[in-house]
């Protein structure tokens, strides 16, 4: 098998050759240390042999400011010592702003980004994902977090009407990432943190899935295959997340009482697990030898019968050890046969 066929056959619940070992965000500073003028994550998935290479949407800086800069959105960010920079503003406050506010034309000759090149360079030898998302996390950037979550409760109809018009740009760029040749797409919109979900299961239903349901829905009609990302501890609401039929669940986070073993034994026979090496305390601070440890439980926990990928609990920071992220996946590779 090779990793494009490898990562399909896990993701369709099926056991492949070995275990897959995948990452979704690996920060420039480590893939620098590991492979000197590395280009891209292309480059350090060929160098390491991982199965997966990623991209995400292109969303321009229009504006610069001080600290930062504002995106096509209109939301301001911070600049910050990570791969991803810091939202701290949005251009909507209440229901009215929503008359004049233009959101990103999905269909930008830009919007795609790294895509194109991706699907030129490993299209059928490597899983090509599209990390996006669906409706919640970029509604919470345009009218702040805050702001959001009181909306649910206080003002829902306003709420609705922030998530339809990002789910409206952000379902139209997964279908446009699909046809482009993207095989699976990442919704990462973050649910919970490590104490739970940040909504009520009520609030979930009625609000969030819906529009989750939508985006899934899209991907599976033009082919492609969904990975649905959230850190944090998701049980209040997992079972209606693997009802909506997405394909794979990331990254289990296991500071946040996210027991992978127990994700497979109730869910692994209808959804592929990836995860969840720890990515905080082990693969920053940790040896080599305990990260090796971890990856051999891991894979005991979540890999018999396949349907289980390897990965991070979340992505590969500027913190993370590059000695430990190498182990990591070597010790996938070395322990994952099946």
């Amino acid at each position: 098998m090779n990793a494009y066929e490898r990562v399909m056959t896990a993701m369709r619940g099926a056991q492949p050759d070995r275990v897959p070992v995948v990452e979704s965000a690996i920060d420039p500073k480590v893939s620098e240390a590991i492979l000197p003028g590395v280009r891209d994550q292309g480059d350090l998935a060929e160098h390491l042999d991982l199965d997966n290479v990623g991209c995400g949407a292109a969303y321009r800086r229009v504006t610069e400011t001080k600290n930062g800069w504002i995106d096509e959105w209109g939301v301001r960010y911070v600049t910050g010592p990570e791969i991803v920079d810091h939202p701290v503003e949005g251009p909507i406050r209440e229901i009215g702003d929503l008359a004049h506010y233009e959101p990103p034309d999905p269909d930008a000759p830009h919007r795609l980004g790294l895509l194109p090149e991706m699907v030129r360079r490993y299209k059928g030898r490597r899983a090509i994902v599209f990390h996006h998302r669906a409706a919640f996390m970029w509604s919470a950037f345009v009218t702040g977090l805050e702001d959001l979550l009181m909306a649910f409760a206080a003002e829902p109809d306003f709420a609705e009407a922030v998530m339809d018009v990002v789910v409206g740009v952000n379902e139209r760029v997964a279908r446009n990432a699909v046809r482009a040749g993207a095989d699976i797409v990442t919704l990462a919109d973050d649910y919970a943190s490590n104490m739970g979900p940040l909504f009520s299961r009520a609030h979930f239903e009625q609000l969030v899935l819906p529009r989750l349901q939508r985006v899934v829905d899209a991907v599976h009609e033009e082919g492609g295959l969904v990975v649905k990302h959230s850190d944090g501890d998701l049980w209040p609401i997992l079972d209606l997340i693997v009802d909506t039929g997405a394909d794979g669940l990331n990254p289990i986070e296991p500071v946040a009482n996210m027991d992978i073993g127990e994700v497979k034994r109730q869910y692994g026979d209808r959804i592929c697990i990836i995860g969840n090496i720890d990515c905080g305390a082990l693969l920053s601070h940790g040896t080599t030898e305990q990260v090796e440890a971890a990856v051999q439980k891991c894979i005991a926990d979540a890999a018999k019968g396949g349907g289980f990928m390897l990965s991070s609990s979340n992505s590969i920071h500027s913190s993370v050890k590059p000695e430990n992220y190498v182990a990591m996946v070597k010790a996938g590779q070395r322990f994952g046969a099946y």
